[in-house]
This record gives structure tokens, sequence and C-alpha cells, in this order.
């Protein structure tokens, strides 16, 4: 069977959708441990209001995960471990979940999920040792901002010294770090200020993978009826390259693998930071000059 249809069969398998994952884990096998987001209050997102979380039923998602080992164990090299945060599972979900992708998946080489700040600090340093060395290896984590009023406006849950903290505490048992920013979700009033705090953000959080994503108001969010309230104003495109300038030029972390290839996104780039910094500032500039094409809208997505 074709890797890509054996992957869309085996995510069809009793899955809650709408599904959601990284683009980076577009080859990756997604199995469900959690429906929904246990957190789901983030001002911007859509993605779970149509699901109430829950804790998929263990038995399930130990089933789907030997299924897919019986037809596509020879081919699947990575797990995406879904919903929303699916680090909020206890140990014990965790142990099997681990236990059984390795013993199904022999060409297993890493197992991610999506993470919350609050997640990682609720884990013991040995809670996080044991989820590693039973092959959980890369959390993605969405601070979105490094701005404390932005975090607090958009009711992220978490400071900019939480999520340094948590990085830090991954970082220390071993996990490797996907850090996820959102352009414009400061609004026109706090477009400078969440730019260069994000920047200081992703050098304190030193993740070994960036990416900067776009906000878009997506109707029915309380972002929508903020923006239709006058509480929010959405940056313009030329605005929201000016902050991942900033951002870019800005940011140290020691070695990342940065890119803003999501669907979202009006420029697609991509390199390392510090590495590239020059060469990417020096793109989003040829685009604000209007020398390089940008993303139309009709093309964009979330």
């Amino acid at each position: 069977m074709d890797r890509a249809v054996l992957f869309r069969y085996l995510t069809a398998v009793r899955y809650v959708m709408p599904l959601y994952r990284p683009p980076s884990e577009g080859n990756s096998y997604i199995v469900q441990a959690t429906i929904g987001c246990s957190w789901n209050k983030c001002v911007y997102c859509d993605m779970y209001r149509s699901k109430e979380f829950r804790v998929r039923e263990l038995a399930e998602t130990l089933a789907d995960l030997r299924e897919a080992g019986r037809r596509g164990g020879h081919v699947i090299d990575k797990l995406f471990v879904a919903d929303g945060d699916a680090l909020v599972l206890d140990m014990e979900h965790w142990r099997a979940i681990l236990s059984t992708a390795r013993e199904c998946l022999p060409r297993l080489r890493q197992v991610s999920c999506y993470a919350m700040a609050d997640n990682i600090l609720e884990k013991s340093a040995d809670q996080l040792a044991e989820l590693r060395g039973l092959g959980l290896s890369l959390f993605y984590i969405g601070p979105e901002s490094g701005d404390d009023a932005t975090l607090k406006r958009i009711v992220k849950g978490a400071s900019f010294d939480d999520h340094v903290q948590a990085a830090r505490k991954a970082h220390d048992a071993g996990m490797q770090i996907s850090a996820i920013a959102l352009l414009g979700v400061g609004g026109t009033a706090r477009s400078e200020q969440h730019a260069h705090e994000t920047a200081r953000l992703v050098t304190e959080m030193d993740p070994e993978y960036f990416a900067a994503l776009t906000t878009s108001v997506v109707p029915e969010t309380p972002l929508a009826r903020m923006e239709q309230k006058g509480f929010f104003e959405l940056p313009g495109v030329e605005r929201m390259l000016a902050e991942l300038r900033i951002i870019v030029d800005e940011a140290r972390p020691r070695d990342a693998l940065f890119r803003t290839n999501h669907a979202s996104n009006h420029l697609p780039l991509g390199g390392r930071l510090p590495r590239d910094r020059v060469a990417i500032c020096a793109a989003i500039d040829a685009a604000l000059r209007g020398e390089i094409r940008l993303r139309p809208d009709s093309l964009r997505g979330l």
C-alpha cells in the first residue's frame, strides 16, 4: 500500500475530526490519545472548539497503534500523538502508548506531541526523563508571543517566564522543542512590543526548531468578537512582515531550524538561526520593497 494512502486510512480509523498537526508531521502516523484541547481558551484559536475535551479510552488508542503496526510497521518511522495538548495525559497512559509504539513500530525514530507550558511544568523532572527514555522526543510549544501583556490578552494561560522554565525543564530531560510564534497576535496596539519580546523569548527558550505563523481572525472566535467591538485590530501585511524581521534579526537561539512554511504565511522562508539571519532579513526586506511576490490570500489557509 502506498505510504500516503496507508496514512489516510490509518488516521481515519475511529478518528474524531477535525485533525490538526504541525506541517513537519506531514509524513508521520497520527494517533489520537486525547480528544480536543484541555485548555481551549486561547482567543484566536478555533481548532478544537467543536470538541469537548476528553481523554480517549486507552484501549482504543492502543488498538489503533497495533493496527498501524500490522499494516504499516515496515514504513512508519515518526509518530505524532494528538490532539491539542496530549502531554496532559497521566504517566500510565504515556507508558502504555510509548511502550506499545516501540513494540509495534520497529522503525520508529521520533515521537512528538503538542504541549503547553503548564503541561511540562506539571510533570516532574523524573517523569519527563522517563518519557524521554520511552521514546517521546519532541514537544511543539506555541507561546505565540513573548509579550506578557499580549499573552494575557489572548488568554494563553502562561507567561514569558513560564515558557522559559518549561523549555529549560524539557531540555534538561533531553527533549527537543519546536516553538511557534504568531505574527500579528499582539494587534496594532502591541505589534512592536510583541515582536521584540518574542525575539527575546525565542532566545531564552533556545528551541531546536522555530516557526512563525500568521494570525487570522476566525469567525465566531473570541478574537473575532474583540475585533467587532474595536478591542483588537489585526496589523496589515507589511506590519506583520516587519514583526517577522524584528524577530529574525533579534532572536539568538544557539542553532534553530527556522521555517515560515505554514499555509497561513504570506512569505514562505527557511534557514537556520542565527546562521542565516542576514540572508533571511534580506529576503524580508526584498518582500517589503515588492521585489518578492507574496502568497495571495486565496492560497493561504489555517
